[in-house]
């Protein structure tokens, strides 16, 4: 069983800053990349920013310049550093691992976190 746990979402003014962590539990062998994903009222669910395993990184061109993403492998971690945040940034923040392999079983799954709020006012 493998879990993604979120945490550092919350209530921001505009263009103030956020840190978003998530770590990854359980019978972890790999993982291949990590990301943040996004979700606002009535929309769709929306890439972020995302890491692979070698430090590769990919972002949504609407927060590139004032996102940053990093990950710790050793520990199964990323993070989202949210400056100069806008009030579009408003959403539920999701954690996603992808191509996690079981150590007990060499199964290959992706996971998700359960989100986590942040909110940007102006």
């Amino acid at each position: 069983q493998v879990q993604l746990v979120e945490s550092g979402g919350g209530l921001v003014q505009a263009g103030g800053s956020l840190t978003l962590s998530c770590a990854a539990s359980g019978s972890i062998f790999s993982i291949h990349a990590m990301g943040w994903y996004r979700q606002a009222p009535e929309k769709q669910r929306e890439l972020v920013a995302t890491i692979t395993s070698g430090g590769t990184t990919n972002y949504a061109d609407s927060v590139k310049d004032r996102f940053t993403i990093s990950r710790a492998n050793a520990k199964n971690t990323v993070i989202l550093q949210m400056n100069s945040l806008k009030p579009e940034d408003t959403a539920v923040y999701y954690c996603y691992a992808e191509r996690v392999v079981v150590r007990t079983t060499a199964d290959v799954y992706d996971y998700w976190g359960q989100g986590t709020q942040v909110t940007v006012s102006s």
